[in-house]
């Protein structure tokens, strides 16, 4: 992880790389709406929102906390790929005041007019992927131009969502298409960090059998499972939809394994993100299985698949291993980690079961507790860290 550079200025250490504000930020809102949720979702507390509780839920996951990460993670990689020199200061405040409009706007909507809630929740999104435009083409590292592919299609995925809600009362084809997104750049991203870590650590601390290099196998796994996402986002339930995602759970199942996953049990910085990228395969197969055996599969289980594992998972892994390496910490998991990790594993296992049982709001407390306590954990641990300068090596 290079170290990174940046321009001296007069504004605080949290402005001074896209991951601070917005992991925490993140972290926080992730954790907190959660807690927030699960009262309106049982009628016990109101928003200001023309969202219904579940609608309001979805969106913020993908839009506000989803959205928030990306970012950060995305300010904090293109300066390491282009050798530019990070988004900072005012630039940087300037996109966490338009998250901050956006979460405003979607909890007060009910009173706003509809496409005015709309500018103001997506034009975070549409700042955040011409900023990050602008310095891969100037960088120009026009490789990693495809990132801004699944950004984009999320961006869409908002408009679609308030359009969605306002004209038809419920959201549907656009939650699924901002969970795609995030599947993709899972991929994309996961597929490119997960095997470089692992090289890295094996080679220092285990060697032997190593990641296999990306090659034309990771490009077709990529390809199907797009394919495979696009058929599920508009026809969710057609046998055909179910083939094309079974294929993908299996084609990403094998890209897995081919990751050395298995000999990296001794450093959990490393096995965390193999853990999240199981839940990938996992939500394929269960968003097949609902297509191709109607009634069986709850249709909530393979989106909390994809929902909470797969992005609950991804996203702190790589907060707290970008926070440790970017802050100048050792690249090691205290024990406070590892419960971080154990509490979004809980929390994802017990989603996917409540959605098989007729009443299941004791599990879905405690699988809520368990999401909330891994992110508003998150926050405790590594919040000093993101609001104090980086550490310097001696």
């Amino acid at each position: 992880m290079a170290i990174p550079r940046t321009r001296p200025g007069n504004y605080p250490a949290l402005f001074s790389y896209g991951f601070r504000p917005f992991f925490l930020l993140g972290a926080l809102y992730g954790g907190g709406a959660i807690l927030f949720w699960l009262p309106l979702f049982y009628g016990r507390l109101a928003t200001l929102s023309a969202f219904a509780p579940v609608d309001w839920h979805v969106h913020e996951m993908l839009f506000g906390y989803l959205a928030a990460i990306v970012t950060g993670f995305l300010l904090t990689a293109i300066p390491n790929w282009t050798g530019r020199l990070p988004l900072q200061g005012l630039p940087l405040l300037v996109l966490v005041m338009l998250w901050l409009v956006g979460r405003v706007a979607v909890f007060f909507s009910a009173v706003m007019d509809w496409r005015l809630v709309m500018l103001g929740d997506c034009a975070f999104l549409l700042a955040v992927a011409a900023a990050a435009g602008r310095e891969i083409v100037a960088g120009r590292n026009w490789r990693n131009l495809k990132v801004l592919v699944p950004v984009s299609i999320l961006l869409g995925a908002n408009v679609a969502f308030h359009a969605e809600v306002h004209f038809d009362g419920v959201s549907d084809v656009s939650r699924r298409l901002g969970i795609g997104a995030a599947i993709v750049l899972i991929m994309i991203i996961g597929g490119r960090i997960i095997p470089s870590f692992t090289r890295n650590w094996l080679v220092r601390e285990n060697p032997g059998r190593l990641p296999a290099p990306f090659d034309r196998f990771d490009v077709a796994v990529i390809a199907v499972s797009a394919v495979a996402i696009a058929a599920w986002v508009f026809f969710p339930v057609r046998p055909a939809s179910g083939v094309l995602v079974i294929a993908a759970a299996v084609s990403n199942l094998l890209r897995l394994a081919r990751w050395a996953g298995d000999r990296t049990w001794r450093d959990p910085l490393v096995l965390i993100l193999h853990l999240a990228f199981v839940f990938v395969p996992l939500g394929f197969l269960l968003n097949g299985l609902t297509a191709l055996f109607p009634g069986t599969v709850p249709q909530a289980a393979g989106l909390h698949a994809f929902g909470v594992g797969a992005i609950g998972c991804m996203t702190l892994a790589v907060m707290t291993r970008a926070t440790l390496g970017h802050t100048g910490r050792k690249l090691r998991a205290g024990t406070g980690t590892c419960v971080l990790y154990a509490m979004v594993i809980v929390a994802t296992g017990l989603r996917i079961a409540v959605t098989f049982l007729t009443d299941g709001e004791t599990l879905l407390i405690l699988s809520a507790v368990s999401w909330a306590a891994a992110f508003l954990g998150y926050a405790a641990l590594f919040g000093r860290m993101l609001v104090r300068p980086r550490m310097t090596i001696r």
